[in-house]
């Protein structure tokens, strides 16, 4: 096993400070993933994050690293592209529960599936924040919004259990009120060889009054104080669906299976950019003769 050598946290600040709310629990988030790249020393030339559109997605300008702000709902592909040319970089996902659970649900499944080798850091305020306050694809039934004024009729989606039926093989809760443990979940999201979900409970203070620093304070709870065992996947599935006056924190669902890239014949002999993909002269003279 190679040696780690920590960096310090200021080696991953960014040239611009963030610009959030005052008390957004994003602030959080930015400090965990700059606290889990230096606990593990990822180079910041090794070091890619990418974000499609929100409050949230403006992290990788808030960080010193490779980064991207792509389209609404299109982190995952565009993270997934740029992943593929490069295996060696460590990719980190960021965004919100809108971008990632709504418009963007569609490719989260699919590279979960895959069990691409990425982490994917969700700040799920419950809220759609840059467009002041709409109802989101995690808000709660009753919740009144600027969309929803009568209350929220639609049932919420489940992040955590999503990931574990769609094939990803970490799956944890994190809260931007634990700062030591989400920095630890995060760490542990990105040594973990696999597709990596990491939903973080950050809450947006300008625009959710229900989901506070204080509801969730009174509520969560840390799985391995409990000793929780995540690699069974039935009893992780239904530890996914508590919700409530206990809220798990922690890795919900952990497992080891083959990654894309490990079933993939293309990467054999290593990164692509690494790669000489001149055709071998011998195999290129039979596929012309082939076709002659």
């Amino acid at each position: 096993m190679a040696t780690v050598i920590e960096l310090p946290v200021e080696t991953y600040k960014g040239p611009v400070e963030p610009d959030w709310c005052p008390g957004c629990g994003d602030f959080g988030v930015l400090k965990g993933i700059q606290t889990a790249a230096a606990k593990l020393g990822i180079p910041t030339h090794n070091l890619l994050v990418v974000s499609g559109i929100g409050c949230s997605s403006n992290l990788p300008g808030f960080i010193n690293a490779y980064g991207i702000h792509s389209l609404h709902g299109r982190a995952v592909p565009v993270a997934t592209g740029a992943h593929l040319a490069n295996t060696d970089l460590k990719t980190i996902i960021t965004g919100g529960d809108g971008d990632g659970y709504g418009i963007g649900v569609g490719h989260l499944i699919h590279a979960m599936r895959r069990n691409l080798d990425v982490t994917y850091i969700v700040m799920d305020n419950q809220i759609y924040g840059l467009t002041t306050g709409q109802t989101s694809p995690t808000t709660t039934v009753g919740h009144k919004t600027k969309s929803t004024p009568m209350g929220n009729v639609e049932n919420p989606l489940n992040p955590l259990a999503l990931a574990i039926t769609a094939g990803a093989t970490f799956v944890a809760r994190a809260f931007s009120g634990e700062q030591k443990h989400l920095a630890d979940t995060i760490a542990a999201a990105i040594e973990h060889k696999g597709f990596s979900l990491v939903d973080v409970h950050s809450p947006c203070v300008t625009y959710n009054k229900i989901n506070t620093y204080p509801f969730f304070k009174e509520r969560v709870y840390k799985l391995e104080d409990e000793n929780w065992d995540p690699s069974d996947f039935n009893s992780s599935l239904n530890k996914a669906w508590e919700w409530g006056d206990r809220i798990p924190l922690g890795v919900v669902y952990k497992t080891d299976k083959p990654t894309y890239e490990d079933s993939e014949i293309a990467f054999k002999k290593g990164a692509l950019v690494k790669q000489d993909l001149r055709a071998d002269k011998k195999v290129w003279q039979e596929c012309i003769d082939e076709m002659i």
